[in-house]
């Protein structure tokens, strides 16, 4: 793990993997709840967790040691998994099939029997990239992305499934669509799912 100062009051960690972003993430967001931290965002990436508004940076490289070699965050206070309801008719279903070596019902067993976590967010607000697929099931992007993706799309890239929060342009593989809001400025907070959730998928009738 690599800690660089990012500006007067935050710490960029460098990290080796996404199993590596989530303890510190998950020791960072324990130790802020226990006021042992004060930090005013903590935002995990694919590689890399940013704490701003820290009054003491230098004290992040003292306060993950100790974390170490302590016992592992309580899970108490943690969030309720969440449930998204999909129905499996997307356009690329029957090739994700292909590429698991399984037909349509597989990949539903799959995609609902995975219990998924939020990882970060980004691309657009209310995207959520999603862990939890065994390696067997990680599938590479289309070789031609779509020029517009419909708002609810149930996706799979690389290591992660997805929702489209909003229609946009995208290359993952679609499998679903989901009537689920991802993102709603009346809602607080907007996003449905935020770093660190469970989220599990059920099929819709």
């Amino acid at each position: 793990m690599r800690i660089r100062r990012a500006g007067p009051s935050a710490v960029l960690l460098e990290v080796a993997d996404t199993a590596a972003v989530f303890a510190a993430y998950d020791l960072l967001t324990a130790a802020r709840a226990e006021g042992t931290l004060r930090a005013s965002e903590i935002v995990p990436a694919a590689r890399t967790v940013l704490i701003d508004g820290v009054a003491e940076p230098d004290r992040i490289a003292a306060l993950l040691e100790t974390g170490r070699s302590a016992a592992p965050p309580s899970a108490a206070g943690s969030p309720p998994t969440i449930e998204i309801p999909v129905r499996y008719d997307g356009e690329d279903l029957d090739d994700v099939a292909r590429l698991w070596d399984t037909d349509r019902a597989g990949v539903v067993a799959v995609h609902t029997g995975t219990e998924f976590r939020v990882a970060f967010c980004g691309f657009a607000p209310g995207f959520a990239y999603l862990t939890g697929l065994d390696p067997r099931h990680h599938v590479p992007r289309r070789a031609s992305p779509r020029t517009r993706v419909p708002a609810g799309t149930v996706a799979l890239a690389g290591p992660y499934s997805g929702v489209y929060p909003v229609a946009s342009p995208g290359g993952w593989q679609c499998i679903g669509r989901t009537a689920a809001i991802l993102f709603d400025l009346d809602r607080d907070p907007p996003a449905l799912l935020s770093p660190g959730a469970t989220v599990r998928f059920v099929e819709a009738p």
